[in-house]
Order: C-alpha cells, then sequence, then structure tokens
C-alpha cells in the first residue's frame, strides 16, 4: 500500500517519492544530480509502491511479463513461456489482484494451468504495481494489491512541432531463433486530436534452456494491435478513446506450465484477448473542486485447446464489463477522492458442439471514498474506505450474495530533513465470483461459501540524503476463508482456510554523476493454515519464493551510449513440506547485459544490445511449478526450466 502525494505536499516529501521513482528503475545521467532543481509533477508515481517505465522495458528488449518485471523483487513471474506466465506479488497470485490495462479490469480465469495476464512491452508508458491490500481506490477484490497497466498516448511519442512521426522496431532473439516486429504511426490530427496506430508481430522456435537442450511446447506466435484517439478540449477535458487486440497460438502442453510427458502431450493452444476502452477526464484550471475521471471498458478473452485424440477441441471464454467514475476535490492542502465502480463477469466454457454451453455470471458495485489530510506539515494522514456488493449466479443456477466495507488508514511523518516514517493498515473484500472458465462444467461451489477479507499492515520508512536514498518496510497480509478447489477430489470451491504473507523488503540506490546503481532485497513467507504455498497445490492462490536480491547498474558514458548490468539472485529452499511429500527449490543467480547507443546522436535511430542470462544458468525459477517428480507417481510434474543464454538485438528508426 502507498502512501499518496497531494499537490500541497512539503517539498521535501515530494522529492522523497520521486527517489524511490528512481529506485525502481534507475536513470543514468551525464551531469551531477542536484536536488534542488528537481520538478516534481508526477504525483501519479507516488500513489504506487513500485513504478516500472518504458526506458527500463527498453533497456532488455522486455519480451513478455517476467522481463516487465525482472527488476522488482517483490514481484515474481513463474511459467518461462507467455501463456503460461503467472505474476505473484508477495507471494500471492494475480487473481487475489486488481490487474488493469488502462483502467479496464482484467477479471476471470480461463484455464488454471496458463497465466491469465498478457501485455505487449513495446505499447506501454508504464507499470504501477501496489503491493498488499491498500488504497480504496485501488478497486475491487484487490486482496494482494493491484497491477496497473498504461499504454502510450501520441503524444508521447510526438515531438515539439511535430505533427506526423512513425516507429519501427525491429528485434532479434539467438535463443528461440525468433523475431519480433513492431510498427507505429502516429499525428495531430488537429490542434485537438490525436492519434496512433501500433501494429506488431513475433514468432519464436522453442528455445533452449541452460544445458542446451530444447524445451517442447514453447514456441509461440503472437500478434498485437492498438489503435488510439486522443482528444484534448477546452476547460482541462480530455478524452480517450483505444481498442487493444492480443493473439498467441502455438503446439503447447496439455497443462502448458509443467513439462511435456506421458500424460502431457502437446497440443495446438490458441488465445486472444480484445479490450475496448474509454477514458474522459476533466480538471478545469481554478477549480479546486473538480477533478474529475470517467472510465467505461469492455474485454474479452478466449482460449481453444484442442486435444485431438481425447475430447477434441474445447473452449473457454471471459467477458467483462464496467466502468468507474470519480472526482477528486482539494480542500486546501488536502484532497479528497470519491467514486463509484461497477464490473459485470461473464464466463463460458464448451466443446466444438456449443461452444459456451455452460455459464457463471457475476457482478460486483463498489463505492469509496480516500482522503489525503496534512494533519500538520510533516504529517500526512491518508484514510478512506470502500463498500462492495458481490452477486454471482453459478454453473449449477446457485445464487450468492456477499457485501462488506473496508477501511484503510496511513501515516506518513516528515520526522526530519531526508526522513520519512510510514505505517499503514488496509482491509479489501472479494466476495464469490465466477471460477476456472475449464472446471465450470464439473466445478460446483459450497452452497455456505463465504467471501474473502484481506488485512494488510505495514510499517516502513523513506530515506533520501543528498544522491542516497534507502527505504525499508515490514509487512503482514492475511486472506481470510481464501476460496479454493481442494487439490485432491471432486472439484469443489469452498473456504479452505487463511493465506498469510509475511515478510520486509530492503532497498538502496545512489547516483555519481553518470553512474547509478541500486540494490533490493525481499524476504516473503506464504502460507495457508500453516502449509507452505505451492502453485502445484494452490493454484490461483499463490507460490513460496526464496529471499530475492536484486542488483543493477547503468553508466552513461555520454549523451548517445547507456551500458549497465542487473543481477537476480534468489536463495535455495530446502526440505519444503507439502501434502504430497518434500521438495526442494535450489537457489540462482541471474545476470543480465544491456548497452543503448544512439549513433545519429538522437532518438532517430537505437541500437540495443541485450543479454539475458549471460552465464547460461540451468535453473528452474521459483514463480513456475516446483519439480515433484521424485516422488512416487509424480513424474512429469515440474515446471518448465527457464530459458538460458538470449541474446536481443534491437533496432528503433523514428521518422
Amino acid at each position: 500500500m502507498a502512501v499518496s502525494s497531494p499537490v500541497a505536499q512539503p517539498a521535501q516529501f515530494r522529492r522523497s517519492a520521486l527517489w524511490l521513482a528512481l529506485l525502481a528503475a534507475p536513470l543514468a545521467h551525464a551531469e551531477p544530480v542536484t536536488l534542488d532543481a528537481i520538478e516534481v509533477t508526477a504525483e501519479r508515481v507516488a500513489e504506487a509502491d513500485a513504478v516500472v517505465d518504458a526506458q527500463a522495458l527498453e533497456r532488455y528488449q522486455a519480451d513478455d511479463l517476467e522481463d516487465v518485471f525482472a527488476g522488482e523483487p517483490e514481484v515474481s513471474v513463474g511459467g518461462s513461456v507467455g501463456v503460461a506466465q503467472k505474476v505473484y506479488v508477495r507471494g500471492f497470485e494475480d487473481p487475489l489482484l486488481n490487474v488493469s490495462v488502462d483502467g479496464a479490469t482484467q477479471a476471470g480465469v480461463l484455464f488454471h494451468h496458463t497465466g491469465r495476464v498478457a501485455v505487449d512491452p513495446d505499447l506501454l508508458k508504464r507499470v504501477e504495481v501496489d503491493t498488499g491490500a491498500g488504497k480504496a481506490t485501488a478497486g475491487s477484490g484487490a486482496l494482494g494489491g493491484a497491477i496497473r497497466f498504461v499504454t502510450k498516448d501520441p503524444e508521447d511519442l510526438l515531438r515539439e512541432g511535430e505533427d506526423v512521426g512513425a516507429l519501427v522496431k525491429l528485434g532479434s532473439f539467438s535463443n528461440t531463433k525468433g523475431y519480433s516486429v513492431n510498427s507505429t504511426i502516429f499525428g495531430r490530427l488537429n490542434d485537438q486530436w490525436s492519434t496512433l496506430v501500433s501494429v506488431s508481430q513475433s514468432d519464436h522456435e522453442r528455445y533452449e534452456d541452460g544445458n542446451g537442450d530444447e524445451v517442447p511446447g514453447t514456441d509461440a506466435r503472437q500478434q498485437m494491435g492498438m489503435a488510439k484517439l486522443v482528444g484534448h478540449f477546452g476547460n482541462g477535458q480530455t478524452l480517450r478513446l483505444s481498442h487493444e487486440v492480443r493473439t498467441d497460438e502455438g503446439e503447447r502442453p496439455q497443462r502448458p506450465q509443467w513439462v511435456v510427458s506421458s500424460f502431457n502431450k502437446l497440443y495446438d493452444l490458441d488465445g486472444r484477448r480484445d479490450t475496448t476502452t474509454l477514458n474522459y477526464a476533466v480538471a478545469p484550471e481554478g477549480n479546486p473542486w473538480v477533478d474529475a475521471a470517467f472510465t467505461l471498458y469492455q474485454s474479452e478473452s478466449e482460449i481453444e485447446q484442442n486435444v485431438e485424440d481425447r475430447w477434441g477441441r474445447y473452449y473457454g471464454f471471459s467477458r467483462s464489463i464496467g466502468g468507474d467514475l470519480r472526482n477528486t476535490s482539494q480542500l486546501g492542502s488536502h484532497s479528497v477522492t470519491y467514486g463509484v465502480d461497477y464490473r459485470e463477469d461473464r464466463i463460458n466454457a464448451g466443446g466444438e458442439t456449443d461452444k459456451r454451453a455452460e455459464e457463471e455470471t457475476g457482478d460486483v458495485l463498489g463505492v469509496y471514498l480516500q482522503a489525503d489530510l496534512w494533519l500538520t506539515q510533516q504529517l500526512l494522514l491518508s484514510t478512506g474506505a470502500r463498500y462492495d456488493d458481490y452477486n454471482l449466479r453459478d454453473n449449477n443456477d446457485q445464487k450468492f450474495s456477499e457485501d462488506a466495507v473496508s477501511p484503510n488508514a496511513s501515516l506518513a511523518w516528515h520526522v526530519l530533513d531526508g526522513l520519512t516514517l510510514k505505517a499503514g493498515y488496509a482491509e479489501a473484500f472479494r466476495g464469490p465470483m465466477p471460477h476456472d472458465a475449464f472446471k465450470i462444467d464439473r466445478g460446483q461451489n459450497d452452497p455456505d461459501l463465504k467471501g474473502e477479507k484481506a488485512k494488510n499492515t505495514e510499517v516502513g520508512f523513506d530515506y533520501v540524503y543528498q544522491n542516497f536514498s534507502l527505504s525499508a518496510e515490514v509487512y503482514r497480509s492475511e486472506v481470510k476463508d481464501a476460496i479454493a478447489d481442494a487439490l485432491f477430489g471432486p472439484a469443489i470451491y469452498e473456504n479452505i482456510g487463511d493465506l498469510e504473507s509475511d515478510g520486509y523488503r530492503i532497498s538502496a540506490g545512489y547516483q555519481w554523476n553518470a553512474l547509478s546503481a541500486g540494490l533490493s532485497f525481499h524476504s516473503n513467507d506464504a502460507e495457508v493454515d500453516g502449509q507452505p504455498l505451492t502453485v502445484y497445490e494452490h493454484n490461483l492462490l499463490g507460490n513460496t519464493i526464496g529471499d530475492t536480491w536484486v542488483a543493477d547498474l547503468a553508466y552513461r558514458l555520454n549523451r548517445n551510449l547507456e551500458f549497465g548490468w542487473q543481477g537476480q539472485f534468489v536463495q535455495g529452499i530446502d526440505n519444503l513440506e507439502t501434502s504430497v511429500g518434500t521438495i526442494d527449490k535450489p537457489g540462482y543467480g541471474v545476470h543480465d547485459l544491456f548497452v543503448n547507443w544512439l549513433p545519429t546522436g538522437n532518438e532517430d535511430l537505437r541500437l540495443t544490445l541485450a543479454v539475458k542470462n549471460v552465464g547460461d544458468n540451468q535453473y528452474l525459477d521459483h514463480a513456475s511449478n516446483a519439480d515433484y517428480e521424485h516422488i512416487a507417481g509424480y513424474e512429469g510434474v515440474v515446471g518448465l526450466p527457464a530459458p538460458g543464454r538470449d541474446i536481443r538485438l534491437g533496432l528503433a528508426m523514428r521518422f
């Protein structure tokens, strides 16, 4: 959870928030940094616990979710191949989070053995992560936090005085013998309107692991497209209308998060997501009472698997329609945000004769208020609450209705120059909602099913001294009455117990002339009723990740050449007790390098060289399914090994 930053906050507090954002993605500057010269205009950045910007994504030629979050120790991504990738924040899996793209919530689960979040990194302006239940504005069902993907506007690409432009990006990947192509055209239609159209395609063959062995089921062909129209009008009005399409196809194991085996053969698996979003905002100049935003969206996802030698083709569909209306009023140095959001979800599944034979529908209505109050010039209180009302009609025509109020409060105390102490408590609620599309034909809900209630407590500090920054926090998150279907036995969704996530994070950063450095450490224990979370037993709930270090260095030799290194080091876990036996999670260390060069001295031409997994290490990511193969009867139950060394070349040409 993050402490908000109203406009009237003390300057030193704003600088502290900005430095924490810089720590998440250190920038190398050719000139020494002078803090007094910093102009803070990005209050939005301070609202998130972690921010990944477009520059960080370009450095390493980001191609999937693992690349997007590689620099964030509190966020882990397992699955190795895009369709199987699952995201974990502090050990909790992404279905426990509120995930959105430009405000459009990505709800629903299609298949428990695949991921449910997919993005095109080339289209991203930034990614914001809230770790743990937090503000009332985070949206409904944010039990473990929120992830917000924000895509680029035409103005982010247009230069001053420019009316039209184009950007072409070409990428090659040595490990998969793959390529990517992205073409974006952007321009101003007139003084008010601007637009962009972006089309991407990537094609990857099977990757090789660190041992040089080809991994079956990891080929992928993806196509992405986005069109966006942006209008700016008088009285501080902005309108954005966008449509995004993403497709993914390839030959995958029946359970894509596991290796190919005698019971997990290769079949065709295709997926698609379409999202249409309308954003409208109005903030009249000189009117402190009105800073309103309205979002309306529809997001549809589908998956098709052809298990040709068994039951043939099977389909899963997810559709979410929703909206959010909010306003922020400034009351002197204080601010109050209040609003209402609504979402309707529908899950369908079926065979080739009737693709939508099975159906579950649900909806949630939320009302919320969040206030940022400066009690003194040094003490900020952020407090609020939201009320959520959930309704579900399941595939067996059972009806469920749950509602609750979720309060939150946090304090940020600017103790002395550069030092801010923080403490916060927040709750979040999620009622019964539609479940996994590939299970609703046989899955049932316990008639006594209750909603889930999260409680999150954090204590920490931020410290900035000249070009040095240091921050730390300790947290405890608990989700009471977690909903899941037990691993063994019939598929019955019930309240299986209480999830707990305890841990701490320490981060430090330093900037000296053209050199920037960062070091972060995260330790987490994630359990359900005292039993460690594992993705095999607790799919869609969470996973156990070893203590994680992330270090990075970046150096700008001159205005045209920058290079750097990033390392991730995960401590091994021995003798992890599960209900089927004891497993180990060996530790590993991975090094990545990058070089960015502007041959012409400007952004008209950019060459990028990135080397992922420089040491060609063989390892199984802790966020992937652990290795159970040594247990009798569990041969083949192991996640995909991580890719070996991958040399990525990128060429970006701007016209």
